[in-house]
């Protein structure tokens, strides 16, 4: 049990820096799409920063996560896009096998730090610095 963390952490980290880095290289060929999945990647490609930021933001979070630095903040910057991934696999492209994998590992990891994302689901938090101003 305590290797599943590590594994967990090292396969998210891996799939999206290699992901992530096709995106800015081009270097694992995309499958022909046509139809709804295809005008969706088109209208995000067509906004000229929309697939940068998320690239970007997948291969920073694949580094944190494989370097084993800031994993609760590498989780929290890859749940949007997986949960957009997961979406657009299950309702667009109909494929939502590697990215259930996926989000099944976020889960995992999510759940093994749960401790650092305590803070965050507090329903009321006092801003840092007030207590001293009481």
């Amino acid at each position: 049990m305590k290797w599943l963390p590590v594994i967990a952490r090292v396969v998210l980290g891996l799939a999206f820096f290699v992901f992530g880095l096709n995106g800015f290289l081009q270097f694992l060929p995309m499958p022909p799409m046509s139809g709804p999945p295809a005008e969706f990647m088109g209208a995000l490609a067509g906004t000229g920063y929309m697939f940068p930021l998320i690239k970007g933001t997948e291969v920073l979070a694949g580094v944190l996560l494989l370097a084993n630095r800031f994993v609760p903040l590498a989780l929290t910057l890859l749940a949007p896009i997986l949960v957009n991934i997961v979406a657009f696999h299950a309702v667009l492209a109909g494929d939502i096998g590697l990215s259930i994998v996926l989000l099944v590992l976020e889960i995992t990891l999510a759940y093994f730090y749960r401790d650092a994302f305590a803070p965050m689901l507090r329903a009321q938090v006092e801003p840092a610095g007030s207590a001293a101003a009481k």
